[in-house]
């Protein structure tokens, strides 16, 4: 769900939701009507069904918070991002453990729990900041962005101290309004890719900034794209950093060669465009009526999916640049194919209203997670032609799933004591929220219970939706994040709090 709604996926290892007047008479003996008896009942009954599961809370936003990132390094540093039209940095690591369990039917009550601080407040925004980042390889910046139209960067004065202080670098403002910031993947030895930022905007267009505090111009533009007739709805990055894909609410679908690693591989799209890969709704294979919302690139790169309305799913092929997130241009990229680029290589419809994410998951697992408007979570074999794994209907309990992530590790899946004393990896458990308020952790391999779906874990403590006094809808969670381990996952919560949940 956007900000904007509050205002308007080695690939080819992967193939093999009272009358008034009325006279009242004074009877100490009579009793109290049924219905004051209902309505306390029903207000004893939610009272008692609130439930909080956190073991830490910030709740310095004044407004929705739409919006969460973590630092590339020290994961316990987080930003926020508000209806308030503010960021906040701060230390998600909770001051004590909880006080379980943390039911308002405990008795005794537990005390109540004091929220983080910030570290730092970061402003000069005039609309809702709906997107944040810190870049990679080292977090030295974290960017804001807003419905705004400004992007505006602040770099980590102390780095020694684990980005406790942080100092106005500058502001860049080309479009009317940003829907989304990504950061572009870092390796050893690429230098260009170093704190680089793209985003995508209401215009249809695409950006990709440089950010560096010794330049003469601090937010520089590497590259602007202007494809796109619609709002560009979502962007995500290969996993090497040289291929940019986004989506946009026309139905189009472009993949564009950055650096030029592509180029130098032989591999030519469109003249002038950059882009290598272009789908459009005029290709009747490709059409989603209703517009495209959501991206995602598989860990070797080799594919994208795509996510629209009405539950429609594209899954494309893209060129491969073995060995070009290494050596740049030249080099061993010169092994790239571009046999399967655009091929589309399946076209899913599981569920039934708008797909608002995807996730890929690490080796050795081969699965595709989408998550939907109508509530529910699919999950697609890519080893065996995006076959359905698992249609989790009631994933949400009707209410519309925001994100959903497979533990996302840069290095092999991290290793996890076994029951047996071994390692086992992790890359089968999938963290999902929604606009019911609760955070969901399900193990996304065979064998689990029918009745079960595969759920491990759920926490909750943030509202789920309702309509307020104005007839407009709010609360669920706008987003998390979980480190790489998945041991602490940080909420972005529409009632206007971030809640730190930890796993046992």
């Amino acid at each position: 769900m956007s900000a904007q709604d509050h205002h308007q996926q080695n690939d080819e290892d992967m193939f093999v939701g009272a009358d008034e007047g009325e006279e009242i008479v004074n009877d100490d003996d009579h009793p109290m009507e049924s219905d004051g008896e209902e309505d306390q009942q029903m207000t004893y009954e939610q009272e008692i069904s609130l439930q909080n599961d956190s073991s830490a809370h910030f709740d310095s936003h004044d407004d929705s918070v739409f919006c969460v990132a973590q630092h590339p390094v020290h994961n316990n540093i987080v930003i926020t991002g508000a209806g308030d039209d503010l960021a906040y940095i701060f230390d998600s690591t909770p001051a004590e453990k909880p006080l379980l369990p943390r039911s308002y039917e405990a008795n005794p009550q537990p005390r109540e729990r004091e929220g983080i601080q910030a570290l730092a407040k970061l402003d000069g925004h005039s609309d809702t900041v709906n997107a944040v980042a810190f870049t990679e390889p080292a977090g030295e910046y974290v960017l804001t962005a807003g419905l705004d139209g400004k992007l505006r960067a602040w770099r980590d004065s102390t780095p020694q101290k684990a980005g406790t202080a942080w100092e106005f670098v500058a502001e860049a403002q080309e479009v009317e309004e940003i829907n989304w910031v990504a950061i572009c993947p870092y390796s050893e030895g690429s230098e260009e890719k170093r704190n680089v930022v793209a985003l995508g905007a209401n215009d249809g267009s695409a950006w990709v900034f440089r950010i560096d505090h010794t330049d003469s111009q601090p937010i520089s533009i590497i590259h602007s794209f202007f494809q796109h007739t619609a709002s560009c709805t979502a962007g995500a990055w290969t996993p090497d950093g040289n291929l940019l894909a986004t989506v946009s609410e026309d139905g189009s679908f472009y993949v564009y060669d950055v650096f030029g690693a592509a180029a130098a591989a032989g591999i030519s799209g469109s003249p002038g465009t950059n882009a290598v890969v272009g789908l459009t709704a005029e290709d009747q294979r490709f059409a989603v009526e209703g517009g495209l919302y959501s991206v995602a690139v598989s860990p070797g790169g080799g594919i994208a999916a795509v996510g629209g309305a009405e539950g429609h799913i594209r899954v494309v092929g893209l060129p491969r640049l073995a060995g070009a997130a290494a050596g740049g241009k030249g080099k061993a990229a010169q092994s790239a194919t571009a046999s399967a680029a655009g091929t589309i290589i399946a076209a899913l419809q599981t569920q039934s209203d708008g797909i608002e994410t995807l996730s890929f998951s690490q080796p050795p697992m081969t699965l595709l997670a989408t998550g939907s408007v109508d509530g529910s979570i699919a999950l697609y074999d890519a080893a065996h032609r995006f076959a359905v794994r698992r249609h989790i209907k009631e994933a949400h309990e009707g209410s519309a799933v925001v994100k959903v992530e497979f533990l996302q590790s840069k290095a092999p899946a991290l290793p996890r004591a076994g029951p047996a004393g071994q390692n086992l990896p992790r890359s089968w458990m999938l963290t999902s929220v929604g606009l019911d308020g609760v955070v969901r952790r399900w193990d996304a391999r065979g064998g689990t219970t029918a009745a079960a779906q595969g759920l491990m874990k759920e926490w909750k403590g943030h509202m789920g939706v309702s309509e307020n006094e104005e007839g407009e809808q709010a609360g669920g969670i706008m987003g998390f994040v979980q480190g790489f381990d998945g041991k602490r996952i940080v909420t972005a919560g529409d009632d206007g709090v971030t809640l730190v949940f930890e796993e046992d």
